[in-house]
């Protein structure tokens, strides 16, 4: 029973929808499906922050060094702004995202609601080019990065030294068996990470302090460093100038409304139509991490400028994109210095399992839905061997070098950031006319300032790295290139989902039509008059012993998406019927998929003879096209892979208009 009452047919198997043939495929789609949240148990938004933190935490691991190689004496400054842009940019544009995304569908969500259409699925399937880019990127630069924590480490030195790459390889091959033997108990594994990760970089930074406080030297000559760059004025500027190539430190924002499904609410929050009590600990979650992080990356900064000399951070010198890592083993011994390397290498693994699970949750939720992706892609295991080899490639093209994927990753996080600036700012805008409120208006305006500030921060951040474009580029071309090539494949499937009746009289007649009792008639207009025109033309020229069906389909308004639910309205005049279908997609396989369901004794097809090549663009864009012959091939490639289900076929005419 549908929600109105009105029984639902039941619906015909589609490809893929098999539990596989062979034991290899068996065990593929044992994984499960992914892209959707499933009924699990909820928990304390501190809890859950660990889950976030895994992600937006462990770029300590890495973001101290890459801001000293950026930018040298001023790097305390430019984090500084980093800083502001984190809690007065990036923090509010995320809860205002909670507000409307609670199920932790995100910003690209929000932009699919807010533009419609080919222009909404366009950039949805960009915005996952750039989601690609900033988790793949994630995966491979944080193990990278825990590669080189384990090489770099006094005691593994002597073995490991020069074994950066393989040792890379071996980490990211250990995090897909995880997820293809099922991973679980997430956040209680977040929390253990997490935790003595954060304790021992606050021992860090306060060993760094205390080290500092006992040699003032070391900040007279910070001091003195700022006064040969200019002014305050001009220090400013060149904090702003290179704030864009600390952008990793914006990383986990996305993450943290992804999470939204397991945070807890108030008892009762599932009967209101907008969860408040989980979208209001939702924002203590986001607002904890950003302020605990602000506090990591300003002591963290500080302390790196002051303590590590220039040589050290260069690149391939023993701080880079280890600085706190090399701090702790100067301060505190290698014995603590090996308990965090350890520490580290295990929560930039965890990032790498938090970037794993983000995919196999968006790619699924989008991709099958427009039809953009083979169905394969729907399950969990054979999209993380896929997953897998995508990090190979880019692993072994940036030979497992931290600083040179930090431009990839920064461009992925800036764009979705940048994406999520915009869609907050057309949602505010559009309920500040819809409200006629001025205090909506003006957060609007604020948003799109906003939209200002990161659109300049990618595009510099562009600017100064464009191979982070370059592979953002690639990962978009990839998901548009594989994206429209399996739209176009997977055109002639039947592409419906769900069948109901538009009122009990139609659930009543529907039994007439079935069984070769009736000759299907699909028709432009069912108006009398064409449906007796149609009528006198098949009996000049054949005949029939059987009703008419007059079958007229009316497509949705929006015709881009890939399937639909049709809803049915029948009625009898006289010995005929008239079927009118409402909510289509495209007419030819809405035509395919009822009449196998009727299992008509023949259909009769219009041709309209217009430019196949025309007819062939607007069966795609629109759902129109040359139906007749669209309905033929759609039926007969269902024919094909449900051979020996059917013993007697309809027969088909196709009559030229």
């Amino acid at each position: 029973m549908t929600s109105s009452g009105v029984k639902a047919l039941p619906l015909l198997p589609v490809p893929g929808s098999s539990q596989g043939k062979t034991s290899l495929g068996r065990w593929l789609k044992a994984g499960g499906p992914g892209g959707k949240h499933q009924a699990e148990q909820t928990h304390p938004w501190y809890s859950v922050l660990w889950l976030t933190g895994v992600d937006y935490f462990s770029t300590l691991g890495y973001q101290p060094g890459i801001a000293l190689l950026a930018a040298a004496s001023i790097s305390p400054l430019a984090t500084l702004l980093l800083v502001v842009v984190t809690l007065a940019g990036a923090l509010p544009i995320y809860i205002q995202v909670a507000k409307r995304s609670f199920i932790g569908q995100g910003s690209i969500a929000m932009l699919e609601n807010l533009l419609s259409g080919w222009l909404g699925k366009l950039l949805v399937l960009v915005l996952i080019g750039f989601a690609t880019t900033d988790f793949v990127i994630t995966m491979t630069l944080s193990a990278s990065d825990a590669a080189e924590h384990l090489v770099e480490n006094p005691f593994a030195k002597p073995f490991l030294e020069g074994s950066q790459y393989p040792v890379t390889v071996v980490l990211l091959v250990l995090l897909a068996l995880v997820f293809l033997l099922g991973f679980r108990e997430a956040i209680g594994l977040a929390v253990a990470v997490g935790v003595p990760y954060i304790l021992l970089n606050i021992v860090v930074i306060a060993r760094g302090f205390q080290e500092i406080a006992a040699r003032p030297e070391l900040l007279a000559g910070w001091q003195r460093s700022l006064t040969l760059t200019g002014d305050w004025t001009m220090l400013l500027i060149a904090a702003g100038l290179t704030f864009p190539k600390l952008a990793l430190g914006l990383s986990g924002f996305e993450t943290g409304v992804t999470v939204m499904p397991l945070i807890k609410g108030d008892p009762g929050d599932e009967r209101k139509p907008a969860p408040e009590g989980r979208i209001r600990n939702t924002g203590y979650l986001l607002t904890a991490a950003a302020v605990l992080m602000s506090l990591l990356l300003m002591t963290s900064s500080f302390i790196t400028t002051l303590l590590i000399p220039p040589a050290a951070y260069a690149e391939g010198g023993p701080a880079a994109g280890r600085a706190l890592a090399y701090l702790c083993h100067q301060l505190l011994g290698d014995t603590i210095g090996t308990l965090y390397d350890i520490s580290t290498i295990v929560i930039l693994w965890f990032a790498g399992a938090s970037a794993m699970a983000g995919l196999l949750n968006l790619i699924p939720r989008y991709l099958p839905r427009f039809g953009m992706a083979p169905s394969w892609v729907s399950y969990n295991r054979p999209l993380v061997l896929a997953l897998l080899a995508i990090d190979l490639v880019v692993v072994s093209a940036f030979q497992a070098n931290v600083e040179a994927q930090g431009g990839a990753y920064a461009t992925g996080v800036l764009a979705l950031i940048l994406s999520a600036a915009v869609a907050v700012s057309l949602a505010l805008g559009r309920e500040a006319a819809a409200q006629n409120s001025q205090r909506l208006r003006n957060l609007s305006y604020y948003f799109w300032f906003l939209v200002v500030v990161f659109t300049y921060t990618l595009l510099d951040n562009i600017k100064e790295r464009p191979d982070g474009l370059i592979i953002a580029s690639f990962f978009i071309a990839f998901v548009l290139v594989i994206g429209i090539g399996t739209r176009l494949r997977r055109s002639t499937e039947l592409r419906v989902e769900q069948v109901t009746f538009a009122d009990d009289l139609s659930a009543e007649l529907w039994p007439k039509l079935l069984g070769k009792k009736v000759a299907l008639v699909p028709l432009i207009s069912n108006a009398p008059a064409p449906r007796e025109s149609k009528a006198n033309q098949i009996r000049t020229y054949y005949t029939i012993r059987h009703a008419f069906a007059f079958l007229h389909v009316n497509l949705r308004d929006d015709c881009s998406d890939f399937t639909s639910g049709l809803r049915l309205q029948i009625r009898q005049e006289g010995e005929n019927f008239t079927i009118e279908v409402f909510g289509a997609v495209a007419i030819a396989n809405a035509i395919a998929y009822l009449s196998e369901l009727m299992d008509p004794v023949s259909i009769f097809l219009g041709l309209t003879r217009k430019n196949m090549t025309e007819q062939s663009l607007n069966y795609i864009l629109t759902g129109q096209g040359e139906t007749g012959l669209m309905v033929y091939q759609i039926l007969v490639r269902y024919w094909e892979w449900t051979a020996g289900e059917e013993d007697v076929r309809p027969l088909i005419f196709l009559l030229s208009e």
